[in-house]
């Protein structure tokens, strides 16, 4: 069986220049690379609230879902990468308004810096298409 590949961007001139799209869907499967904090006019939203950051991280994520013909309901899997672990708690209780009905498994983890330092946080997010033939 072969699948199609669709490329879901967002406008972010990077993907191009890098090579890299917001999210790629090939069958039922859709994968999002790691979503950072910015608001429509490229710029950092929520400096130092990581709750505020981690809510802009789970719109863009919705936009792509949405944008590949699926929704937030689909979400399997999601990834929350913070530079202190110690924020996590706040960063779960904005995931939770986005995932109270998918209940997807999560991964949380901490590491030193992203590429801005204003970032606190990114996610990673995984669907499957249900009712996909």
């Amino acid at each position: 069986m072969e699948f199609d590949r669709q490329l879901v961007t967002n406008g972010n001139p990077m993907e191009e220049i890098v090579g890299f799209s917001r999210a790629v869907r090939v069958g039922p499967f859709i994968s999002i690379g790691g979503t950072a904090p910015v608001g429509r006019d490229g710029r950092t939203v929520g400096i130092g609230d990581v709750r505020a950051q981690t809510r802009r991280c789970f719109e863009i994520i919705e936009d792509a879902l949405l944008s590949a013909g699926s929704s937030l309901d689909d979400l399997v899997r999601t990834r929350v990468i913070l530079t202190d672990i110690g924020n996590w708690r706040e960063a779960i209780e904005a995931r939770k308004a986005f995932c109270r009905t998918s209940r997807p498994v999560d991964t949380i983890m901490a590491i030193d810096r992203f590429v801005n330092p204003e970032w606190l946080v990114e996610i990673e997010a995984d669907a499957i298409v249900r009712g996909w033939s």
